[in-house]
């Protein structure tokens, strides 16, 4: 009889066990105890866990990344780089346990919820795209080129300096590193973590060794400013100072232009004259010409390899012909490579007589029986003519001129001697600097009689006798000049 009161009360249980799982079935809400990702989703719907989860990934939005760059650090926020969960299935994970399985699986589970809970795990992931722009805008400042190992000249002497590493970020793979930590181990609790990004580090050049080779002079050269303006003067200073203590190592190039620009107050100049379009202007910079002119003359002296040089449009009274090298905007430009198997270290100084000198130093490899010099040769002349015109827009007995200047054709030749013999003489270069005549122009408007014989002069081109065709007559007023249009844009003038 208690075997069968026995079975009698275990159907029972069961029975009310079917039936309470039954009824928890048709409410179709997360069972008591569980969480995802630390957010309890107790009694909730599907779409009411999703919002709460929804709500958490705002809320970790507000947090922060630590990014490790060489030994600086940067902060993002989660937010910027569209953080979010990517397991919405884990909802429904939730919503079946104590729900799915045999009435045993479903009775064990239920009752570990009511003992130990259930938590579920999030899976995050951000925008790569969003990711990349960060770390493009936010990181890449932080790169920086290696200093290579350099010299000063102190009382004569040279003193080695150090150099110091370069710094690059490597973004792709600072991105494939971000993107990693997050998907596979950043968690909610992550908070103090850096996260180091993939840098290339990028060794200096030079060694004390390699420096110690630097000591003889390989060219030099001096020219003189004493008629310059203060401001020229300046100028002149200023550029001499930025190239001053320059070292390239075998094989590297120099622009003077990068060098010494921009042209501004800030970086120590001021307006003087230079060329512009055949006339002198006054310009910012003016006179940094003549810094390039007598570095280049140096450069030839110790025989580097000149890749770019300009002559003027006109020519200038401080070197002879062929021997300028101009600077005007990024068109004309004195480069040069170190051509030789050693670094170079090159000085500029000015002097309080108004003298600029470069010096060029490094190892001397070349014969000391061997010497060589610059001549310049003067192949024509260009303009300094008289030319007569007429303007039939201009009455009869106007004349106008003017001044005639002299243009040349130069070539400058490097000549070699061993022992005192010549044994080579090349041509460095051609320069045509630009001449003008002297255009005299006659107005030819009214009696046609006189201006058919002034016609006749100025065909003959003979000033004396177009004078004497005028001779006595008064210019009537002249018209309204009419509007002039704006002129194209001028390019930059020469130092």
């Amino acid at each position: 009889m208690k075997k069968y009161v026995r079975k009698f009360w275990v159907g029972i249980c069961v029975l009310l066990l079917l039936g309470g799982m039954t009824a928890m079935a048709a409410e179709d809400t997360i069972l008591k105890g569980v969480k995802i990702g630390g957010v309890d989703v107790s009694g909730m719907t599907r779409s009411e866990a999703i919002k709460a989860l929804e709500s958490y990934e705002a809320q970790l939005g507000e947090k922060t990344l630590k990014l490790g760059i060489g030994d600086e650090t940067v902060e993002a926020s989660l937010s910027g780089f569209g953080i979010r969960f990517t397991n919405e299935e884990v909802v429904d994970e939730a919503l079946g346990i104590g729900r799915t399985g045999n009435v045993v699986k479903r009775y064990k589970d239920q009752k570990d919820l009511q003992h130990s809970g259930k938590e579920f795990a999030l899976s995050w992931s951000a925008d790569q795209a969003r990711v990349k722009a960060f770390v493009e805008e936010n990181c890449t400042q932080f790169d920086r080129e290696a200093e290579n190992a350099s010299l000063s000249r102190v009382n004569g002497k040279f003193e080695f300096v150090p150099g110091k590493q370069g710094l690059v970020l490597d973004v792709e793979g600072s991105v494939q590193t971000i993107m990693d930590y997050l998907e596979n181990r950043w968690t909610e609790e992550s908070t103090s973590e850096v996260i180091e990004l993939k840098t290339k580090i990028t060794e200096p050049e030079g060694s004390a060794e390699e420096l110690a080779h630097v000591k003889d002079l390989l060219g030099t050269f001096t020219t003189s400013f004493s008629t310059s303006s203060s401001n020229r003067c300046k100028n002149l200073n200023s550029g001499a100072a930025h190239i001053n203590g320059t070292v390239l190592y075998p094989g590297e190039s120099f622009s003077t232009y990068e060098m010494v620009s921009p042209f501004t107050e800030a970086n120590g100049y001021a307006m003087a004259g230079s060329y512009l379009n055949g006339e002198v202007v006054d310009s910012m910079g003016g006179g940094i010409c003549q810094v390039s002119t007598t570095l280049y003359n140096a450069v030839l002296r110790a025989e580097l390899e000149v890749t770019e040089r300009s002559p003027h449009s006109m020519t200038v009274h401080y070197v002879e012909l062929s021997e300028d090298a101009a600077i005007a905007g990024t068109y004309k430009d004195l480069k040069f490579v170190n051509s030789t198997q050693y670094p170079i270290y090159i000085e500029g100084l000015t002097t309080a007589d108004k003298k600029i000198t470069f010096n060029i130093y490094g190892k001397e490899t070349r014969d000391s029986n061997r010497t060589i010099s610059f001549e310049s040769v003067t192949v024509s002349k260009i303009g300094g003519n008289t030319v007569l015109r007429e303007s039939a827009g201009h009455p009869l007995g106007y004349k106008s001129s003017s001044k005639a200047s002299v243009g040349y054709v130069a070539e400058l030749y490097k000549v070699v001697k061993v022992n005192g013999v010549e044994t080579e003489r090349t041509k460095v270069n051609k320069s045509t600097y630009n001449g003008s005549d002297r255009v005299v122009t006659y107005g030819t408007a009214g009696d046609p009689v006189l201006a058919e014989n002034l016609r006749a002069a100025i065909a003959l081109q003979d000033e004396a006798l177009a004078d004497a065709n005028i001779a006595g007559v008064v210019a009537a007023p002249e018209p309204p000049a009419e509007p002039v249009p704006e002129p194209a844009p001028e390019p930059a003038p020469e130092g």
